[in-house]
């Protein structure tokens, strides 16, 4: 199997498990990425996904070689249909996912591994990791949305300088620039994203997804446009349990701050 499924508790780690070809991402493993997101997506009991890949050398060297060329072979409109929609699916689905995806980069994360990273909401690297964009030495531009994305996330100039030149670049470049949250030791990687994911789960779904809506959706507009998505989203969250949950445990927290504190005050000194 390409991809590798556990859960625990109620986070599930997906890992791109082709670890004899860097975790290339060849079409059965972008296909079953999409499928085990689907499934995801409406099973209540899990509430983050975690992406990384098998090894320790490779989160994904990126979209697989033969494939590619196989389809470019076919001409531009299989090439576009098997590569281009497929790889824009995935990252648009990993981009609008209603749960947290945190991605995990355990080694180099070229091509479409860079793309999945720039995708993901959150993504935490290990030290030894690296980031490319190495299309153009293919004789194309980014097909996975990253050619949109990455100077989106980094700036125009940044990332036109890892795309025009396919040079990667650190973990820690990376982190200083906005394309990864954190870098931590290798074997803390794991550890670190369960931490992230538990984080976040212990506030309300509904809450969770609301933001990442809001976030995503808004983004890329002009700001009015922005504000009336976020009010949108807000709106939509006021009639559900996490909110009459949330606002209750705060009022009982309050009265109970004043209660001792007034109890303190009565006492003689």
């Amino acid at each position: 199997m390409p991809l590798h499924l556990e859960q625990n508790d109620r986070v599930v780690t997906l890992t791109i498990d082709r670890e004899r070809t860097l975790n290339a991402l060849d079409y059965p493993t972008i296909d079953a990425l999409l499928a085990h997101l689907h499934r995801i997506e409406s099973d209540d009991a899990v509430r983050a996904v975690i992406v990384t890949g098998a090894g320790s050398r490779a989160f994904s060297a990126g979209a697989d070689i033969a494939s590619l060329a196989d389809s470019i072979a076919g001409g531009p409109e299989r090439a576009l249909r098997e590569i281009v929609e497929r790889g824009h699916a995935l990252t648009r689905r990993i981009e609008e996912f209603p749960k947290p995806v945190i991605v995990a980069v355990n080694g180099l994360a070229y091509g479409g591994g860079c793309e999945i990273t720039e995708a993901a909401p959150l993504a935490i690297a290990a030290e030894h990791a690296s980031f490319a964009k190495p299309e153009i030495s293919l004789g194309f531009p980014p097909p996975f949305g990253g050619s949109q994305r990455l100077p989106r996330h980094i700036g125009r100039k940044r990332g036109l300088e890892m795309i025009l030149t396919g040079d990667p670049i650190s973990a820690t470049r990376a982190v200083e620039i906005g394309l990864v949250n954190s870098v931590v030791p290798a074997d803390e990687l794991l550890h670190a994203a369960h931490d992230l994911a538990a984080r976040i789960i212990r506030h309300a779904p509904t809450a969770v997804a609301a933001c990442l809506r809001a976030v995503t959706r808004g983004i890329d507009l002009p700001i009015h446009e922005g504000l009336a998505v976020e009010a949108a989203c807000f709106a939509a969250t006021v009639h559900t349990d996490g909110v009459r949950t949330g606002l209750r445990r705060f009022l009982e927290r309050t009265t109970s701050l004043a209660y001792s504190d007034e109890n303190r005050a009565d006492r003689p000194r």
